[in-house]
């Protein structure tokens, strides 16, 4: 019965019994990883480097988009690497640093989501004070108390999944290390303090859920009183992508932590996981760029110049 004490790395979930399928995981793996650091870098440089886009809802976006990129980053790598040197092994160091980094990310991106609600909530039910409440103090301060909130979350929850000492083994079934699943191979008796972690988490989320949708009842009773149909269109279309990935995040998210029991198997678990470590980082970019003609054309502009330049 080993612990904690004795386990120098885990072994994380193999995606292929076979050699060829090992690779074609990889290839796949490989190709949406890179199509993610595409998607986001592309609109973290339109943002930093495009004037116009220098207000409050692109500076949240610009922090989405360095969040997926690092959560991407948190996950596939290892997966890939695993998967073309055809082995399973993490060091422990590895997959604490991947349980904090994963956590602090995810965790973040999240109250980052729920400050881009009130965003889009005072941008459309307070306009003339949408300079006062989002200046550029007000804006940094929000998100630098996202940052450090994830921060702080993902130190409890790291520091706590182990420091419990583990009686089932060192096999994690799942791609890269995830915290419900290290504390699967705790001792029964020793992860209680965790589960009242994860029960004040939960709140902390839900309380973040009810204000996303609080500021959101608000902006649809607020453009459903516009009087003009341009008004209304160009008011839904600055907050759909916004309550589209909201959508995407927070259902992938709730079904991977609350699924019954009973529905929980190695390939389930697999697929959710993907669900929601994989699918937000590949599409965000893709929701919030695909009838953003702000962003579309500052990319227009940023690499039509380069491309002049160059000539």
């Amino acid at each position: 019965m080993p612990n904690s004490s004795s386990i120098s790395e885990f072994l994380l979930l193999a995606l292929a019994d076979t050699r060829q399928l090992q690779l074609l995981h990889f290839w796949l793996l490989l190709g949406i990883y890179l199509a993610a650091l595409l998607g986001n870098g592309l609109i973290s440089t339109a943002v930093a480097c495009d004037h116009r886009l220098h207000t409050p809802m692109y500076f949240f976006l610009l922090n989405l988009a360095l969040l997926d990129l690092g959560c991407i980053s948190t996950t596939l790598p290892k997966a890939m690497a695993n998967a073309l040197w055809h082995t399973r092994a993490i060091s422990y160091a590895g997959c604490a640093t991947q349980v904090f980094f994963f956590s602090f990310l995810f965790s973040t991106e999240y109250y980052l989501l729920t400050i881009m609600s009130y965003d889009r909530y005072v941008a459309i039910c307070k306009p003339l004070h949408y300079g006062t409440l989002l200046g550029s103090r007000a804006c940094a301060t929000m998100a630098a108390a996202a940052w450090g909130t994830g921060v702080l979350n993902s130190v409890l929850h790291t520091a706590n999944t182990f420091s419990l000492p583990l009686c089932h083994g060192n096999a994690v079934d799942q791609f890269f290390c995830e915290i419900p699943q290290i504390l699967k191979l705790s001792c029964s008796q020793f992860y209680l303090k965790e589960i009242s972690l994860l029960v004040f988490s939960i709140s902390l989320a839900s309380g973040c859920f009810a204000f996303i949708l609080f500021s959101y009842v608000h902006v649809f009773r607020a453009v459903l009183r516009m009087p003009s149909d341009q008004g209304r269109h160009k008011a839904f279309s600055t907050c759909l992508p916004h309550l589209a990935v909201v959508s995407l995040f927070v259902s992938t998210a709730t079904f991977a932590n609350l699924k019954p029991p009973s529905l929980s198997s190695p390939f389930l678990d697999l697929v959710v996981a993907v669900l929601y470590t994989v699918v937000p980082p590949v599409m965000n970019p893709i929701i919030y760029s695909m009838r953003n003609h702000e962003i579309k054309q500052a990319l227009r502009t940023l690499f039509g110049d380069t491309l002049l330049r160059h000539h």
